[in-house]
């Protein structure tokens, strides 16, 4: 049965006191009866959108039907596993904890040193390996077996029978691949940690459906239903003082022997994040401010704002795909709430995912040629074909507004029912072929970006690696140089001071001087980087002496051995790192036009989701139901919004996660939506006083969705 999000889907039931004559509707695929026309509708367009998933195969984005032959073909090839093996398989299986890929894994090692009457292999034959099949099991001890085989030629013909052992046996390769082992996992069970088996299944191999003893206290059964302790995936084992050990579940620390202090349970501390709804508060919490209200001045009814997000989100995100100019998401509302018939916005809306629709050979194209619709769509005509899309889906709430709109009068039908169209309309759009093809081409092209971003970061890190290297090298070199440069330096120093003194057969004043220029040389402005000079100061003139002491001097301060690499590094860091911002700006603006589906940024406690578009530049809200929406709007919002939010719970860390993560692109929309805000109220001003003195008005920025042109109109 597919799953709709991961989730089992229950089918309707059949309706009560059916009579044999009465008109119903039927799903052909599910075999489900309705009587009403309009549930037989809806269910009908759950089935025909992308978010099913194939319960055996794992794959998702399927329709309900392609979810069903995905896993008919996949029951089909788990049933090449042997009835002999299945019994062993399904032990393994039941209870297990292993994740799915280490489960096949183990099952897969596990049934290829089991050999059955009927598989074939290969076996050691004359000092060579050919392939053979076995026809009977020999048992010869308690762990030792023989088996009667039949050598096979390139025909698969039986040549002659032989007894062979199990170690003259060879396997080629493996007897299932992991996938098919994985597609019999899930096929096999309704659940995962751990992973049981249906009952009627376990029932005809016999297995046990009691729970083992060590996950006894983890996992019970209640109504019926397998309940299990939540674990996180980083579970830690703890060990107190008395050896004792405790496991972390969740977030609470459980003593697994459930031994008591004092006739108490020892407290433990609670570790974050945890669930929102279970974090308490705590004296060493900072202030928490309190949550702004939201916006809710919208000029749709409520119910309706999401639709209108949506519908507005798609046509302007993939606005170069369907030759339509963007627009702004408050000019998009003021069009619909409009009550002229032809406001371009939304003929130009309507008229965009026409024309894709009609390019493909489908149900919409072929009622286009039976009507003999005119090829190019008009302000005039666009109503025909609008009439005609609602012919043909043929849902009851929308052709009771038909009849208004064939008579001209499409302004006067309600903002809900004008959403509701074009939400059907851009369905099916999505479902199309050659918006799915295009679509494909940007998935390809994100990949694509995607792979430039990380080979550049390899190539980066592998730069840095190598820079690093280079740069202890060169340490390590210098060091040894340095080392021998100063042995020179002082020996050739002290016979110097000696020949001028006299005494250069006195040892003891030798060392004298010895000590007395080394220690000196710890003060000595040059001993850090002119002293390495000194060596090769008998094979150069005075004057190269003295202009190579005085390379290291810059603006009358020594630049030290140890301080130039730093400076140097750090004359290179601002350009490195505008260079780096820049190239990831780059990725993220590149990402930005070829974006495929929204994401919320994140939900709070109450699982109220937070979403914010780029071209509006506001942060809305919806509600755990989506019945109720806002927004905030400035930057003082946002910054109450991030002061509100307790880190200790999941869903608020993560969403202030993200909220810091685009702060500044945040509130640089937010500035220049309240500039744009500010204009419109000074050219409303303008427009009334210039009408006050009887001037040449000024356009009313109001009405600005009334001057909409699409620029980038397919001819």
């Amino acid at each position: 049965m597919p799953l709709l999000r991961r989730k089992p889907f229950a089918l309707a039931e059949l309706p009560v006191d059916l009579k044999p004559d009465e008109l119903v509707y039927q799903i052909r695929f599910t075999k489900e009866i309705f009587r009403d026309y309009h549930e037989y509708l809806k269910r009908l367009n759950l089935y025909r959108q992308r978010v099913w998933m194939c319960k055996v195969t794992g794959k998702t984005v399927l329709t309900y039907e392609e979810a069903m032959v995905s896993e008919q073909r996949a029951t089909e090839k788990v049933q090449q596993i042997p009835k002999e093996l299945m019994t062993t398989a399904l032990r393994i299986i039941q209870y297990s904890m292993l994740p799915l890929k280490d489960l096949a894994d183990f099952i897969a090692e596990k049934l290829q040193k089991r050999l059955f009457v009927g598989a074939e292999l290969h076996g050691k034959k004359d000092d060579g390996v050919h392939p053979c099949k076995i026809l009977k099991v020999i048992q010869k001890g308690v762990d030792k077996f023989c088996y009667e085989v039949a050598w096979l030629d390139k025909n698969k013909n039986i040549s002659e029978r032989a007894e062979v052992s199990a170690e003259d046996l060879v396997h080629k390769k493996p007897l299932f691949s992991r996938n098919i082992l994985k597609s019999f996992i899930r096929e096999s069970t309704y659940r995962n940690a751990p992973w049981v088996l249906h009952d009627e299944l376990a029932k005809n191999h016999g297995i046990s459906t009691d729970i083992p003893e060590e996950l006894r206290g983890r996992v019970f059964f209640k109504d019926g239903l397998l309940i299990c302790s939540k674990k996180r995936k980083n579970e830690e084992s703890l060990e107190d003082s008395d050896g004792k050990r405790k496991k972390l579940v969740g977030a609470q620390v459980v003593d697994s022997g459930l031994e008591k202090e004092n006739g108490r349970h020892k407290d433990e501390p609670i570790k974050y994040p945890i669930d929102d709804l279970l974090v308490k508060p705590s004296p060493d919490d900072p202030v928490f401010t309190d949550r702004p209200s939201p916006s809710r001045d919208f000029n749709i009814p409520m119910s309706c704002v999401g639709d209108l997000l949506m519908v507005w989100d798609f046509l302007t995100s993939f606005g170069k795909l369907l030759h339509l100019w963007p627009f702004s998401l408050e000019d998009f509302e003021n069009a619909v709430c409009h009550k002229d018939s032809n406001v371009v916005l939304l003929v130009e809306s309507h008229a965009a995912l026409f024309r894709l629709l009609i390019k493909e050979d489908d149900e919409c194209s072929s009622a286009v040629k039976k009507r003999k619709l005119k090829s190019k769509i008009t302000m005039i005509n666009w109503t025909e074909y609008l009439c005609n899309f609602l012919e043909m889906i043929n849902i009851p709430e929308l052709q009771h507004c038909e009849a208004t709109i064939k008579r001209g009068h499409y302004g006067l039908v309600d903002a809900s029912v004008k959403l509701e169209i074009l939400c059907n309309l851009v369905n099916r759009t999505v479902g199309s072929a050659i918006f799915r093809e295009k679509l494909d081409v940007i998935i390809e092209q994100r990949q694509a970006l995607g792979a430039t971003r990380r080979e550049e970061a390899l190539e980066k890190a592998r730069r840095r690696r190598e820079e690093k290297e280079r740069l202890k090298a060169e340490a390590e070199s210098n060091g040894y140089v340095n080392g021998h440069h100063m042995n020179g330096a002082n020996v050739l120093t002290n016979n110097m001071h000696g020949i001028q003194n006299g005494e250069a057969q006195n040892g003891d004043v030798g060392e004298k001087s010895k000590i007395k220029i080394e220690s000196s040389g710890q003060n000595d402005p040059l001993s850090g980087s002119g002293i390495n000079h000194l060596n090769t100061a008998s094979k150069k003139t005075p004057k190269k002496q003295n202009s190579e002491l005085k390379e290291p001097m810059e603006n009358g301060k020594e630049l030290s051995r140890k301080e130039s690499p730093k400076q140097l590094k750090g004359d290179k860091n601002p350009s490195e790192k505008n260079s780096e911002e820049q190239r990831k700006e780059y990725f993220e603006r590149e990402m930005e036009k070829r974006i495929i589906r929204r994401s919320p940024l994140g939900k709070d406690r109450d699982y109220n989701r937070y979403w914010w578009f780029r071209r509006d530049g506001r942060i809305f809200v919806e509600s755990c139901d989506s019945k109720e929406w806002g927004y905030y709007s400035s930057k003082e919002e946002l910054d109450a919004l991030m002061s509100s939010l307790n880190c200790k719970g999941e869903r608020e860390r993560a969403l202030r996660k993200q909220l810091e993560k685009y702060y500044n692109k945040i509130c640089l929309e937010f500035q220049k939506r309240s500039k744009d805000l500010m204009h419109k109220i000074l050219d409303e001003s303008v427009l009334r006083r210039s009408t006050r003195v009887r001037a040449p008005p000024r356009q009313n920025p109001a009405n600005a969705f009334l001057r909409y042109v699409n620029k980038w109109k397919e001819e």
